[in-house]
């Protein structure tokens, strides 16, 4: 139900994502993939539970461990997403991911391109991080973060990642909600490698939920975490060279290479309405803001209040 009190903006806006939400559907020329198919238990395997005729799986985290789940193959560049149901209750210090990394390969320079669902205490709002980062250059994070319009621990949404050689897109339930483009003063800070995308649930209390003031509490637990109908529409890569091999997957030929006029108009809206935390209006944190930046006095203005935030992701 809608508070009476809203402005019509914001309910004409949330009409609009609401709407958005019936498209996220895989685009075309994506098919899912079975589980077992494309992933296999990373850790926690006894917490690792495919369902759903292998079309779905559940992780968990409890008193034993947590749990999480990669790809099978490491690809460069493509389309990746799963439709993921959150835990329900409270969640604080639950941390939630699908995320691409190659970090048991390239364990000193690894790569990186993040979401994070960061959990809550019962009636605040949900938070999703996003991030990517290239040579290891971890120190030089370039975290977003969002409010939901939807509570994504009562149903299925989907989570998308566009990554090609120039652009990273993210999405939401087909709503993209953020576009990184490479520039050349990146240099090794841009995702380059192939990766594995990967699945997870674990406790990150130190700094996840209100900058870690509110900890995981295992008496709500066990945890358990959805994600269902899976694609994997990407170019293979040799595991030992490294090197793409996209003549396996002829459906990595068909996938977008940026966004229409029409869906930036949607990202922008997104944007001004719940984006609360931007790198590159972090002061703080660079003096001087990271290449790609195109600074936004609104936005920066607009952002200042929220911008109190522990970012040790």
């Amino acid at each position: 139900m809608v508070p009476c009190c809203y402005p019509l903006g914001f309910l004409l806006f949330s009409i609009l994502m609401a709407v958005s939400s019936a498209s996220s559907t895989p685009p075309p020329n994506s098919p899912t993939v079975f589980f077992s198919q494309g992933f296999s238990p990373l850790y926690g395997n006894q917490n690792v539970i495919p369902y759903g005729d292998d079309r779905s799986v559940q992780i968990s985290m409890d008193v034993r461990s947590s749990s999480g789940f990669a790809t099978k193959e490491i690809f460069l560049h493509g389309y990746f997403s799963s439709t993921i149901k959150l835990p329900e209750n409270y969640t604080a210090g639950v941390v939630v991911t699908f995320y691409a990394s190659n970090g048991q390969i390239f364990p000193t320079n690894h790569d990186e391109i993040d979401f994070e669902f960061l959990g809550r205490v019962q009636g605040q709002d949900w938070v999703l991080q996003t991030n990517m980062y290239g040579g290891g250059s971890t120190a030089r994070g370039r975290e977003e973060r969002y409010v939901l319009w939807f509570d994504p621990s009562k149903g299925f949404h989907r989570y998308a990642v566009l990554w090609t050689e120039d652009r990273i897109i993210f999405y939401v339930d087909g709503v993209p909600i953020r576009e990184v483009q490479r520039v050349a003063a990146m240099g090794g800070d841009w995702p380059a490698k192939p990766m594995n995308f990967i699945g997870t649930i674990w406790n990150g209390s130190d700094w996840a939920t209100n900058g870690g003031r509110d900890k995981l509490n295992m008496a709500y637990g066990p945890y358990i975490a959805k994600y269902s109908d899976f694609v994997l529409n990407g170019c293979p890569a040799d595991p030992i060279k490294f090197t793409p091999e996209c003549e396996k997957n002829p459906g990595f030929a068909t996938i977008p290479v940026g966004i229409t006029a029409k869906e930036r108009t949607k990202m922008k809206r997104f944007r001004r309405k719940y984006m609360r935390y931007s790198y590159c209006h972090d002061r703080a944190r660079y003096k001087v803001p990271l290449p790609e930046c195109a600074l936004d006095r609104k936005e920066e203005a607009r952002l200042r209040s929220f911008m109190h935030v522990n970012l040790l992701s």
